[in-house]
């Protein structure tokens, strides 16, 4: 009977703390986007054009790539209580400092602290879900509080034009960071690490260059490079494609630029309960989650390369960027579930930080590059079709990151030489 009561609270609390890694994440994009829809319009939009606005963006993303080079070890080191409440400090500063930038430059320097804190974000939860929710469950675990960046990217747009409107830019940057400060206290006094995974996670970290010579990590940070770019164009971009090609206001942005966000959450949830669920019919857990990244990422890479061809007014754009934004969240769904597969609990972080760092390329790169051909292209044309030629990319991309993950990765099973490593380590 006590056993049983153990086991009850248990599920209780797991579900509990998964909250937590989701209203995280739902705190992450609000900070994230926050900049990106200010700016799409207003006093803002007079001080950053689209090349500044880009550039900006890098700045973000160089922060965000060299910190994933650091931060899964930190996490791993300090564990998840420590490593999560650290990084959400850092980043929820870093927000609140907006409220003091007058000049593109000063914004930049804001990104980069920003992108410094928020990397950590998803080792943490990765590592979160590791510990607390065993293989079958995970990809659904992960499609839950990676469903926060969804909802956040849902809420931003209302909440992030009222408070603008109402209040002004810079009291907006104040409010949505002092919500940061609410949940450390709340993750600080509550979190802990499970007994049965507390020695696992607590094994000797495996040095990085260890971890990126596998075929598994290194060829996954290189298929991050071309995904995950593709998110952060839609999330960053979408108020000022709205904007310039439909000429629509922050008041309609307000109503309408969520829809493709909660596609997006749809994709974070039905990703992993599919993967669940085809695991149940009897397909081996590797086979399961290569078949739902394949499905998914082929929605992702589809909608935006035939998208261009239907998008005729606002609803059809705003029906096509749902669809890219489901079939992105139901792959990553998933491949968030890739570390927890195939190194030890010890590792998953530091090897979801190192794989991030190819997301971190993949975003520093191609935000300014997209900047730059939306300038050049909308001259010479319109920005009808400069952003109609970025979808397109945008969809080769996604196929040549989905090859690499189905094709060039490897099989999804333990690798044995690391886990033989932490266990000669453990025991010398």
């Amino acid at each position: 009977m006590l056993q049983l009561e153990k086991n009850i609270t248990k599920e209780k609390i797991k579900w509990l703390f998964l909250s937590f890694a989701f209203l995280a994440t739902v705190l992450n994009y609000l900070d994230r986007l926050a900049f990106n829809y200010l700016s799409a319009s207003g006093d803002l939009r007079k001080l950053i054009p689209d090349d500044s606005f880009g550039y900006i963006a890098t700045a973000f993303f160089i922060a965000y790539m060299i910190s994933n080079l650091v931060s899964g070890f930190i996490i791993d080191k300090l564990g998840t209580r420590l490593g999560y409440s650290l990084c959400m400090t850092f980043w929820t500063t870093a927000a609140i400092l907006h409220s003091l930038a007058r000049l593109p430059f000063h914004f930049g320097i804001c990104r980069f602290l920003l992108g410094l804190g928020e990397a950590g974000n998803w080792p943490s939860a990765i590592k979160l879900t590791g510990e607390w929710f065993p293989p079958e469950e995970r990809s659904t675990a992960i499609g839950i509080f990676n469903s926060g960046g969804a909802i956040g990217a849902i809420v931003a747009p209302p909440f992030i034009s009222w408070l603008g409107i109402t209040y002004g830019w810079q009291t907006t940057f104040i409010v949505i960071g002092l919500l940061g400060y609410l949940w450390i206290a709340g993750f600080w006094f509550t979190y802990y690490t499970p007994a049965q995974s507390l020695k696992e996670s607590k094994a000797p970290i495996i040095p990085p260059l260890k971890l990126i010579k596998t075929r598994f990590v290194f060829w996954f940070a290189i298929s991050k490079v071309f995904m995950d770019p593709i998110w952060y164009f839609i999330t960053f971009w979408t108020g000022r494609y709205l904007v310039d090609v439909h000429g629509w206001g922050l008041d309609k942005i307000a109503k309408f630029a969520m829809i493709p966000f909660i596609a997006a959450d749809a994709g974070n949830i039905l990703g992993g309960l599919f993967t669940q669920f085809v695991i149940k019919k009897g397909l081996p857990v590797a086979k399961a989650r290569k078949f739902s990244v394949g499905l998914f990422g082929s929605i992702l890479a589809l909608s935006l390369i035939v998208g261009p061809l239907v998008i005729f007014n606002p609803a059809t754009a705003i029906i096509v960027l749902s669809i890219s934004s489901f079939g992105y969240a139901a792959y990553t769904s998933n491949s968030m579930a890739f570390p927890g597969d195939v190194v030890p609990k010890s590792a998953t972080a530091s090897v979801w930080g190192l794989a991030s760092v190819g997301a971190g390329l993949g975003g520093s790169i191609f935000q300014s590059l997209s900047g730059i051909t939306l300038k050049s292209i909308s001259k010479s044309h319109n920005y009808s079709f400069a952003y109609n030629t970025v979808f397109i990319g945008y969809g080769i991309m996604a196929l040549i990151g989905l090859s690499i993950v189905l094709f060039v990765m490897g099989p999804l099973k333990k690798n044995m030489a690391l886990f033989d490593y932490v266990n000669s380590k453990d025991n010398a």
